[in-house]
């Protein structure tokens, strides 16, 4: 920069104020006519070779250097075997000739078996010049980065994981606010066509079309064991739902007829018999007095006499 304000101080045109300059002067010519196809040809400038001997001796000085292979570290060998070929009856490729350059998975497995090779060959070479090639447990490495560094990186790591997780459970709480309306709309529904029904039985009870009354049970289920019983059971009528409704009203006042019907366990129960009373002298009929006599009732006549008396 120093350099360019020099040369504007001094006098010089910069590169732009050429070209400028240059433009505006093939405008002109371009004006006056002056300018005609073909006579402005690019040509390309030759190439300048230089042969460099001192450098290329330098640098096959530097190839012939006998160093030893610590220093260099240089392997060259053939890959390793191609264990999986081998696995599945495959003859293994091992020559480059072999080699199908536009096959990735092919050339990338010829990579790494020739970098297995090299590994299983130097092992040995840096035990023999007692090179360590396992890291001990008390090894401290600098990081390249600086230990500030990474507490942003970290706090950055951590803000993002935030934001994943509150976004995912937004997500979530939007998906279940979904779900819960869904489910809402669908008991109102279910609510409504129940009530539609209910009011539909109604009228028509209302207007004789059905005795039955079974709406008034509501939501009231029978359990599944309950409908299963014997057929007999079943084939038996019992009151209807107009008489099951009143009882549950009204209550039941209990069985009034039949008080008197023998049954089984009465008909077999003699505990109440009595042998005088059942073979008792006298005639049949009437109650008898003190002494053994029997009552006897006044006529009419004398009913009446009494009557007037009294």
């Amino acid at each position: 920069m120093e350099f360019v304000e020099e040369e504007e101080q001094l006098g010089f045109d910069s590169d732009e104020e050429k070209s400028e300059l240059s433009d505006d002067e093939l405008q002109e010519a371009f004006a006056k006519g002056l300018l005609k196809p073909g006579m402005n040809v690019l040509v390309a400038k030759a190439k300048k070779s230089t042969n460099n001997v001192e450098g290329l001796k330098q640098c096959l000085a530097e190839f012939r250097k006998d160093l030893p292979w610590v220093e260099s570290l240089d392997m060259t060998n053939l890959p390793a075997e191609d264990l999986i070929s081998k696995a599945d009856g495959q003859a293994p490729a091992g020559v480059n000739e072999d080699i199908n350059a536009d096959d990735d998975f092919q050339r990338e497995m010829f990579f790494y078996r020739q970098a297995q090779a090299t590994v299983l060959g130097s092992l040995p070479l840096l035990k023999k010049h007692n090179i360590a090639t396992k890291r001990p447990d008390d090894y401290f490495a600098e990081m390249a980065k600086t230990d500030q560094h990474m507490q942003k990186i970290r706090k950055k790591l951590i803000s993002k994981q935030m934001i994943m997780e509150r976004s995912e459970k937004a997500k979530k709480l939007r998906e279940q606010r979904k779900f819960g309306k869904k489910v809402q709309i669908e008991v109102m529904q279910k609510r409504q066509k129940e009530k539609k029904a209910m009011m539909s039985a109604v009228k028509k009870y209302q207007k004789g079309m059905t005795d039955k009354l079974d709406f008034l049970e509501g939501d009231q289920k029978k359990p599944k064991d309950a409908g299963q019983g014997s057929k007999k059971a079943a084939n038996k009528k019992g009151p209807n739902a107009k008489r099951k409704f009143k009882d549950q009203r009204f209550g039941f006042g209990g069985k009034k007829s039949g008080k008197k019907w023998n049954t089984k366990e009465s008909h077999n129960d003699v505990s109440s018999f009595r042998a005088k009373v059942a073979n008792a002298k006298g005639g049949k009929g009437g109650k008898k007095g003190k002494g053994g006599q029997q009552n006897k009732r006044p006529g009419k006549s004398v009913r009446r006499k009494m009557k007037s008396r009294s």
